[in-house]
């Protein structure tokens, strides 16, 4: 089973936005040297903590720091932008660096009303979200006779096009389409077990060579490893108080870990726990443990592994341990 990373360029308290991206090339780096197969960044708008605002940018930047790895969004919100831009950027990513770009779809904003405004759009476009992927695919597939509109570069690429999602929605589109399907479980995986199910039994084959043998899910787990439990679950903490502060309306940088989250009140701890109950935190035997629970559970074609930590080194050593967690489970099946 292929696992892959989901960089969201996270920018820790104390450092600069320079740094946050500085890190995402060498994690990216070491990734491209283990058994990552993917290397995926994120739209976000408006967020000082996170780096990947610019989403095509810092992909093509990643990409050209890399030699092996497919490097894509996880995802474009494609209610900010015309098909044909996405097209064209995605396009010319993959004339660059040839078949390593992937390119995931979300339709939500990426940012609130006063983003919408900023980006020149309007909450409604969400509503033209199945027919611009529709003409996004177009863009990207072989140019059709007659065809008024040309992507360049971008016609004929055929850059492989995953539907993103955290709800019901997603999955019927991606079903539909005869799309791979990512949900967004690390954050928000209230809808999950309905909505791979709805996916799977729903999933019309469509000739997409990204789905050529069948439905594809993609399950995101947030991964947090270190030398032992009490370590990742210090670490941990960064995670819980960021996941914490954006709920109540105060996002900012990555925090540092702590051992003090009385700032977390009950109710507000409930819903982190809620929102980041598909994680495996510990050292390699209980990330392994918590791992193989999730795949018995959910039978993915596909893991992405995440993980907000605030030390970048702390960061790598913790995607060392999961890629050499997943290599041993892959030789001696739990």
């Amino acid at each position: 089973m292929r696992y892959s990373i989901l960089d969201l360029a996270p920018v820790p308290d104390g450092t600069s936005t320079a740094e946050a991206i500085e890190s995402s090339v060498q994690l990216a780096r070491m990734a491209d040297g283990l058994g990552y197969h993917r290397y995926w960044l994120a739209e976000h708008h408006n967020m000082v903590g996170i780096a990947s605002a610019a989403t095509s940018v810092m992909i093509g930047h990643i990409a050209a720091q890399t030699s092996r790895i497919r490097v894509g969004a996880g995802g474009i919100m494609l209610p900010n932008h015309s098909p044909l831009s996405i097209a064209e950027q995605f396009g010319t990513l993959a004339t660059i660096h040839g078949d390593r770009i992937d390119l995931g779809l979300g339709r939500a904003p990426g940012g609130d009303g006063a983003v919408f405004r900023a980006l020149r759009k309007s909450p409604d476009m969400a509503e033209n979200f199945p027919h611009d992927v529709l003409e996004l695919i177009s863009y990207l597939d072989d140019p059709k006779p007659g065809a008024q509109v040309i992507a360049h570069p971008g016609q004929g690429t055929h850059v492989p096009v995953w539907m993103l999602g955290s709800s019901l929605f997603g999955a019927q589109l991606a079903a539909m389409l005869g799309l791979p399907y990512a949900f967004a479980s690390h954050f928000a995986p209230g809808a999950l077990d309905e909505a791979v199910q709805l996916y799977r039994d729903r999933f019309e084959p469509a000739g997409r060579p990204e789905a050529e043998d069948g439905p594809h899910f993609m399950l995101a787990v947030n991964v947090i490893a270190a030398d032992t439990d009490e370590e990742a679950r210090f670490l941990q903490s960064s995670q819980q108080l960021a996941f914490a502060r954006l709920r109540s309306g105060q996002p900012g940088k990555l925090p540092a870990p702590t051992s003090d989250l009385s700032e977390i009140t009950p109710p507000l701890q409930r819903m982190v726990s809620q929102a980041l109950r598909v994680s495996a935190v510990g050292d390699a035997a209980s990330v392994r443990d918590q791992l193989s629970s999730l795949i018995a559970q959910y039978k993915p074609d596909e893991l992405i592994l995440t993980g907000q930590i605030h030390n970048p080194e702390a960061r790598r050593t913790s995607f060392r341990i999961a890629a050499e967690v997943l290599d041993d489970m892959q030789r001696v099946p739990a």
